[in-house]
């Protein structure tokens, strides 16, 4: 039992550097102009929308049928968490005081709505990541060891584009490269403690996983669909590049969940 432990809380400690991985490029990278930020921007979005689709809504399906529910009340149970991570975001934004208050920006940051949309877009990846985390330690909980590296290397791999989309986001918004990646690193620091919860309860975690994963992805679909989109188009006449950074994201997301998931 104490392999099985050691074993599941690596793995999710492994995919969850992962993320720490992406956020390296953005070490060497100059502060974006308006259209490189656009097209980062979008690239993030569409990285978000294909981990909501194929990482985080399917698996939740699958997970909710493979536990007895039929196709559509398991339908039902994944989209009724979707709504309700949705509501939660948006009531976070309310909740979330003024930025320069908790340190995380200059003074003046406060009146900033691209900040703090920046913020929930930083929340909905870290909040994501909790269920990701758990999904490893349950792979191993159940004894198959090969079934749980399988898990913990599709996760780490989609984890290192995710790393990148917190890193650049946070760069928009004037954090410096350092910080930015470190704090891209921190987002996927839920998983190994998530895993450790997966494999030492796997039941439990079995029972919740499917209202995990919908609650990640209806956060950063609310996410992407009300901030992180409109803000793009707000800055500047480049509605083209948010779009293709968009599409690039998504395509690439969605190579690395389908084939490594």
């Amino acid at each position: 039992m104490n392999e099985i432990v050691a074993a599941g809380a690596l793995g999710s400690l492994c995919a969850g550097a992962a993320t720490g991985l992406g956020a390296i490029p953005a070490l060497f990278l100059r502060k974006p102009s308006d259209q490189q930020q656009n097209l980062l921007l979008g690239f993030a979005a569409g990285v978000m929308l294909a981990a909501s689709f194929f990482s985080l809504i399917l698996p939740a399906i699958e997970v909710a049928r493979q536990q007895g529910a039929g196709p559509a009340m398991a339908s039902v149970q994944v989209a009724a968490a979707v709504l309700l991570g949705a509501f939660a975001i948006a009531r976070l934004n309310d909740w979330v005081p003024p930025l320069d208050r908790l340190g995380l920006g200059p003074p003046g940051i406060a009146a900033s709505t691209s900040a703090r949309r920046i913020w929930l877009f930083v929340a909905a990846i870290t909040l994501h990541n909790f269920p990701e985390g758990m999904a490893v330690g349950v792979s191993f909980g159940g004894g198959d060891f090969e079934a749980g590296r399988v898990t913990a290397l599709g996760i780490g791999l989609q984890n290192i584009p995710e790393g990148l989309a917190v890193a650049v986001a946070l760069m928009t918004i004037g954090h410096s490269r350092i910080h930015s990646a470190v704090v891209a690193t921190a987002s996927g620091l839920v998983e190994p403690v998530a895993g450790l919860i997966g494999v030492t309860i796997v039941t439990q975690a079995q029972a919740f996983l499917p209202w995990g994963l919908g609650l990640a992805a209806g956060a950063m679909i609310y996410v992407v669909a009300s901030d992180i989109i409109p803000d793009a188009h707000a800055r500047i006449s480049g509605g083209g590049r948010v779009t293709t950074g968009l599409m690039v994201g998504l395509a690439a997301m969605m190579l690395l969940d389908t084939t490594f998931g």
